[in-house]
């Protein structure tokens, strides 16, 4: 069956099928949505403590070759935030997968972001629009159930993923940004 050959090459497809082998009921976009919320509140890019909230997700100690996925992962996070042109390319299932599974990891992916922003954010004063674009992950992640198999389910949904393809990068300069440029962080 040729049809299922582009699923199973999907990057979020062949981790889903990590994790599920290993006994990991985690969808990736729920790790990936951790990763980067931890890394836009400013928690660096140190492996050893995001292995350790990984392995508080993943319910229990990953095995080398996932260790070895989620080591990848942040590499490639932190290629995107740290490069001269900041893109996020979201860890979602492929467009021809249906959209209701789709809809469920982008609700997955915001709880993941707003969990490990929570996890890491100190206690700095946010911005209104940083507060708004909390705001707006939360409200996302409820709405997975509301979109429809249909052309406008599929404008919204794309619509969503744009813009959590732009939105955590203004918590990203507002939190993690100034940190990055000061070798030492300086008192509180």
């Amino acid at each position: 069956m040729p049809a299922i050959m582009p699923i199973q090459n999907s990057p979020y497809a062949a981790f889903a099928a990590l994790l599920t082998s290993n006994g990991h009921p985690v969808s990736p976009a729920e790790l990936h949505g951790l990763l980067l919320g931890r890394s836009c509140a400013g928690a660096g890019f140190d492996s050893e403590s995001w292995l350790l909230d990984a392995t508080d997700l993943l319910d229990s100690e990953p095995s080398e070759q996932v260790r070895q996925a989620l080591i990848g992962l942040q590499e490639m996070v932190k290629g995107e935030l740290s490069g001269s042109e900041v893109t996020i390319i979201l860890l979602l299932p492929n467009d021809d997968a249906p959209l209701a599974e789709r809809a469920q990891a982008l609700g997955q992916w915001c709880q993941g972001f707003l969990g490990g922003f929570g996890l890491t954010a100190r206690d700095a004063a946010l911005s209104a629009e940083a507060i708004e674009v909390l705001q707006d992950l939360a409200g996302i992640a409820q709405v997975q159930d509301a979109l429809e198999e249909s052309e406008d389910g599929e404008n919204d949904y794309m619509e969503v993923m744009e813009y959590l393809r732009v939105a955590p990068l203004l918590l990203f300069t507002e939190c993690a940004k100034p940190l990055a440029a000061v070798p030492k962080p300086a008192l509180h």
